[in-house]
């Protein structure tokens, strides 16, 4: 209908053409009206996923880690994660003592690691919870 219909149109307006160049040249712009299409889609697509690429950029910033990694005081964080569960354990499993000497030194690197971020809720937190146990320590040893 296509072809028709433009061949209709260059003989009323009197366009000398063949109907092999009006073919021709109804298949270039078609084909040019085709990539036009497509490359308004792709720059459409492009920004899209820009834009779901920033959002996710986002996400990432809002819940990637703050404190450092691979210093002294991250290592410590650690080891003071570790002994102080270890000291819960060792507590439950009946060995008191053991656990609580675990603990104490867990609430003396917390209470570092609390000074070198200058975060005076795990310095506090730390030092209650250690000086509690360290007084139910002495308390046994003493009596």
């Amino acid at each position: 209908m296509g072809l028709d219909y433009l061949a209709s149109t260059t003989k009323t307006y009197g366009i000398n053409m063949t109907e092999e160049q009006t073919k021709e040249e109804y298949k270039e712009e078609r084909a040019m009206s085709k990539a036009a299409s497509l490359a308004m889609e792709l720059s459409k697509e492009k920004k899209r996923l820009q834009q779901e690429l920033s959002d996710l950029q986002n996400e990432y910033d809002d819940v990637k880690p703050t404190t450092p990694t691979g210093t002294v005081d991250w290592y410590v964080k650690w080891l003071a994660t570790v002994l102080a569960v270890v000291g819960v354990f060792t507590i439950s499993a009946g060995l008191t003592q053991y656990g609580q000497f675990a603990y104490i030194f867990s609430s003396i690197a917390w209470i570092y690691v609390g000074m070198q971020w200058s975060d005076r809720a795990i310095m506090i937190g730390s030092a209650i919870s250690g000086t509690a146990v360290a007084m139910s320590l002495v308390e046994k040893l003493v009596v």
